[in-house]
């Protein structure tokens, strides 16, 4: 069973006595060299049965055969890091070409700018938009349909958070608090002017690292905060999701889904929610559905149907990379938000400072949440205009997608065609705010 935005748990039977989680990756580890041959023999057999030369490779045996071999390789190997492949975009209609280069790092993320090459200088603003992207399980390219989207008429940046089996051990814990600490080291970075959108999980820190930077009076908060389909306030339309951590405890998690990375990833000896796990719970939730699109593709397969396989190749290929979560990360997110509710209740603490969100006064702010959404039900992102009282009622927006459930409100055609163009428009329509001369006070000289 998922714990929503912050990774997934598949459910695990009650053993009779004490839990020894430690143990799990080596397990994995020892199945994935296990398999190893076989997915090798598969292989083999896929490029056998295919081979224009082989008389059976036209027989519907043949056919049969590779295309098992296929779906054999492709459900047992571990998929790594998807690319972002995306090289250009329309710019008044113009063609431009897009690198992509890390220009703020930290062992636990990377601050990647989607740079544009203009021929002619846009005569639109183009304000500067950080995404961050949530850090539970899957890569930072599944919301490549969200930075496609905004890349046309806003400087795009983007948190890329970095696998913690990758990050040696040496480099220390990595929990909510740094969490904080990073999207406001990069707001320093960004400099006066950024926008940020919140996508899921990060609602919950980009929130509370407004509220602090507001309480220090910090020149840099941004212009407009959105936040889109984030669990604010959990005790709103509680989906199953939601009712699981206050269900299990947080004795449960600790003892059945947090093990110690194996030598030997650079990561040996951290403890870790493994992305494995996760991609049992994110499976767990649609079982049926997984077995009949493998079903499907091995009948595009067999029939020779390449650009529907292509399809569920492509969607595959990014579902099942998934990356793991440091323990006291996953663990403090899940007792913080969905048990205890801290942020609603007024007791969420950065750094051990109280997160005030009443001084939330100069950013604008609107909430996205999508009509089925059962990972994030109506009303847990809008609730923080209630607990942002201060924001002038003119800067506050709430806006609920029709017929989207959570990945629908970043992703597909509904987000392109009305929810993209609104975000797009709020952030255009705030960014130039503030005549209070805060910020015209400072310096510009980035802190990061």
């Amino acid at each position: 069973m998922p714990i929503g935005q912050f990774g997934s748990t598949p459910e695990i039977a009650e053993p009779a006595g004490p839990v020894l989680s430690s143990p799990l990756y080596w397990f994995y580890e020892w199945g994935q060299a296990a398999l190893n041959p076989s997915r090798a023999l598969a292989d083999a057999t896929r490029l056998y049965f295919k081979n224009p030369l082989n008389p059976l490779a036209q027989t519907e045996f043949g056919k049969n055969m590779a295309a098992a071999a296929e779906l054999f390789e492709r459900t047992t190997r571990r998929y790594g890091k998807p690319e972002w492949e995306i090289d250009s975009t329309l710019v008044g209609g113009e063609r431009v070409p897009v690198t992509i280069h890390p220009v703020w790092e930290r062992p636990f993320c990377r601050l990647l700018h989607f740079e544009r090459h203009f021929t002619h200088a846009p005569k639109r603003p183009q304000p500067k938009l950080l995404i961050v992207a949530p850090m539970s399980g899957h890569y930072a390219t599944l919301l490549r349909g969200t930075v496609e989207a905004f890349l046309p008429d806003h400087e795009v940046y983007i948190t890329d958070w970095t696998d913690a089996r990758m990050v040696p051990f040496a480099e220390g814990p990595f929990d909510l608090d740094d969490y904080i600490d990073y999207v406001i080291s990069m707001f320093h970075f960004l400099g006066i002017g950024a926008h940020v959108i919140g996508v899921c999980q990060p609602s919950v820190p980009v929130l509370a690292a407004v509220a602090r930077m507001e309480a220090e009076n910090d020149p840099y908060v941004p212009f407009t905060m959105t936040l889109m389909g984030g669990p604010i306030d959990t005790r709103k339309s509680p989906t199953a999701v939601n009712k699981l951590a206050e269900e299990r405890g947080m004795e449960w998690f600790r003892t059945r889904v947090i093990t110690k990375v194996p030598f030997p990833h650079p990561g040996f000896m951290r403890e870790v929610y493994p992305g494995f796990l996760q991609l049992g719970g994110f499976i767990g939730m649609n079982f049926e559905r997984h077995v009949e699109a493998h079903r499907e593709l091995f009948n595009h397969l067999v029939d020779g149907d390449g650009d529907s396989a292509k399809k569920h190749q492509e969607f595959y290929d990014e579902y099942l990379a998934v990356m793991d979560l440091t323990a006291e990360f996953y663990l403090q997110t899940v007792e913080r938000v969905f048990v205890n509710h801290d942020l609603p209740r007024g007791t969420f603490r950065h750094r051990g400072k109280l997160v005030d969100l009443s001084l939330i006064r100069r950013t604008a702010l609107l909430t996205v949440e999508g009509e089925n959404d059962d990972i994030s039900g109506l009303g847990q992102t809008e609730a923080t205009h209630a607990l942002c009282p201060n924001i002038p009622a003119d800067k506050k927006i709430h806006y609920v997608q029709p017929k989207v459930g959570h990945y629908g409100v970043f992703n597909g055609s509904r987000f392109r065609a009305e929810i993209a163009p609104r975000i797009a428009d709020f952030v255009l329509s705030n960014n130039a705010n503030y005549a209070d001369g805060s910020r015209a006070a400072s310096n510009g000289k980035s802190r990061a």
